[in-house]
This record gives C-alpha cells, structure tokens and sequence, in this order.
C-alpha cells in the first residue's frame, strides 16, 4: 500500500472516531438514556435485516451525488448545485414517466437519460459565468439550487399536479417506467446496481481516459495544465456539466426506484451528503459506494436514535460537521504524516545501501 494511501486511510478513520466521540459527549450531556442512545446510533442499524436493507436503499442517491461531487472537486470546481441538480432531474424524470409512452426499459431509460441532459445543460450556467466573466462557480452554483428549486415546485403545482390528491404531488407514473424492486418485500430497487455500475464508469472515465486525466491535471495545477497545452476553460465546461448529468441520474433513480409520483417541495439534502461522502472518499470514485453505506448507516442510526430515545435525529449534523472540519484541516495529524515520510526514505536508503552492498559481495 503507497504511504500517501495509508495516510489518508488512517487520517480518516481517526477524523471519523473523533467525530463519534465528539457526538457521544453530546449524547451524555442531553440524554436521560446515554447508553440506549448509543446503542441506537452504532448497534441498532445491524441488528436487523429490514435495516440493512434501509440502508442500501439509502445509498442509492447519494452514491450518484457523490460521484458527481467527486469529479468537479477533482478539477478543483466548487459547484454546489448538485442539491437542485437532484432536485429537478428527479422533477424531469418523473414528468417523463407520466407523460412519455414507452415499453418497459426503454421508458425508465428515456426518463433517466432526459433527466441527466437536463441537468447537464443546466451545469453550464455557473460553468460558463465562471469561464467567460469570472464568476465564483460556489456563489453561482448555490443560487442556482434555489433557482431550480422554485422553477420545480412551480412546474409541479401548475403543470404536473394531481388535483385529486389532498397535498401537492404529480399524477401516478407509468408502470413501464418504475424502476422495480431488487429485494421482494423491500424498497430496495435495481438502482442500487446502477449506482455501482455508474462508480465503475466514472472511475473508468477519471484514471483511464484522457478528459479524466486532464480534468485531475487542471485539479493539481491549473497554470501548468494551461501552459501544457491543455484546453483548461473546456475541461472546467466538461467536469461541471457531468457532475449535473451524474446528480440528475441521481435523482431520475431515487424518484423511479422508491416514489410513485413525484412530490418533492423542498431539496432533498442529498447533493449535502455528496459533498461529505466526496470529502470522506478522498474524491476517487472508486471509494464512494463505502463512503455512501457509511453516511447512510450513520443516518438510519440517527433515525433509530431519535425513534426510540430522547436524542434528535439532527445529531447527524454535528457528525457531519466535525468530519469535515477534520478532513479540510491540512494540520490533521501531519506530524504523523512527517513521521511516515522519513521513516520510508529511511527504509529506500537501507534498501539501497543493502542492495549496494551484497553487489559488492558478488563481485
């Protein structure tokens, strides 16, 4: 294993028992029931089979937020709106699955992929302001999930509203375009496979190809990536709109796999989570699906927390939080890391000097 790999591994698993650490001391202070609590949030989410499988369905979106987190952040392009990017491919998504008439498949297929253009074209919005005028693609972004939210819930309430129903939801979907269920019995749907598939592609894209090369090369170094001759405003355009394609999968999946009708009013948090679960993986791809299962079984835990004891389920914050303060703080254990470094060149210099010698022997 690379010492730079280790290093990360144990600087996150030391970020992630101080998170739980720092959530326990709050547990002990607000908590009649400290013990029952913790049980709860750690124990509880394995003890049963329905729970696991909670779990799984969990995972499904945020993996596809998480992916598309992880390719902006690996070119260094903070967009946050992955939320509304979500949001509406979900939105799209469903009104093509009410009003497209399709074979089994292929409809699900057709409203997945019209979610993910969409979203795609919808990313170019901060991707060119930040290209042609020089605009902050975070302000941007951000704004834009309250943009694509409201624009949704009209959409919704005007255009796409079953009348019949006592809340504001849209008409059923189609049969044919339901994603159907992996686990008889469960919510668990077929897009926890896509998901996976979908982690496989992207790291595909990013280590073997040569956009994914350009798109970590810009990441590093912008300035050298520019004078190399690489097209740096085009790669910047890329990265972006597929991060919204992969969050607009996202949420094409998630609405076709576990809803119904669509009915969303307000952003579902789960652009939030991918960019704590693209924290967690270290932004490789590859590492999402467990960065994901982990936020998801923290989440089920909270929940069962706050069903059965006196602590809310907004513990989950405070978690998320302290990870990601650890995480982005570069001091983090770097007198270890120091530590790791030279006791390495100490062990290639004795490799060396070993090596030499036995040579010397020989001859």
């Amino acid at each position: 294993m690379r010492k730079s790999l280790k290093f990360e591994i144990i600087r996150g698993a030391a970020a992630i028992l101080v998170a739980l650490a720092v959530a326990m001391v709050f547990i002990f202070i607000i908590s009649d029931v400290p013990f029952q609590a913790l049980y709860n949030l750690i124990v509880a989410p394995f003890t049963r089979m329905r729970y696991i499988w909670i779990i799984l369905e969990r995972m499904i979106p945020i993996i596809f937020t998480g992916l598309a987190t992880c390719v902006m952040f690996n070119a260094n392009q903070f967009n946050l709106a992955g939320e509304g990017a979500v949001f509406f491919g979900g939105l799209v998504a469903g009104a093509c699955a009410i009003y497209l008439r399709l074979p089994p498949v292929l409809h699900a297929a057709a409203c997945i992929a019209a979610a993910m253009l969409v979203c795609g074209l919808t990313m170019l919005i901060p991707a060119l302001l930040k290209t042609k005028l020089g605009a902050s693609e975070m302000v941007s972004s951000l704004m834009l999930n309250y943009i694509l939210l409201q624009l949704g819930v009209y959409i919704l309430s005007y255009h796409l509203a079953d009348r019949t129903q006592g809340a504001t939801m849209s008409h059923k979907f189609l049969d044919t375009a339901i994603i159907p269920t992996l686990v008889p019995k469960t919510n668990l749907s077929w897009g926890i496979v896509i998901a996976l598939v979908a982690t496989v592609l992207v790291s595909i894209f990013m280590y073997r190809t040569r956009w994914g090369y350009a798109i970590r090369m810009i990441g590093i170094n912008q300035s050298f990536s520019k004078y190399s001759g690489m097209k740096v405003a085009a790669t910047v355009v890329m990265c972006q709109v597929v991060g919204g394609m992969l969050a607009g999968m996202g949420g094409a999946v998630e609405i076709l796999g576990y809803y119904d009708r669509f009915k969303w009013r307000q952003l579902p948090g789960y652009g939030w989570d991918g960019i704590t679960i693209a924290i967690l993986a270290k932004n490789n791809p590859i590492f999402i699906p467990l960065a994901a299962f982990f936020m998801a079984y923290l989440r089920r835990g909270c929940d069962l927390m706050q069903l059965n004891t006196d602590v809310p389920a907004e513990m989950l914050s405070i978690i998320q939080a302290v990870i990601f303060l650890f995480f982005a703080a570069e001091q983090f254990l770097s007198k270890y890391r120091h530590k790791l470094v030279v006791r390495d060149a100490k062990d290639e210099i004795a490799g060396k000097a070993a090596e030499k010698e036995a040579k010397g022997v020989e001859a």
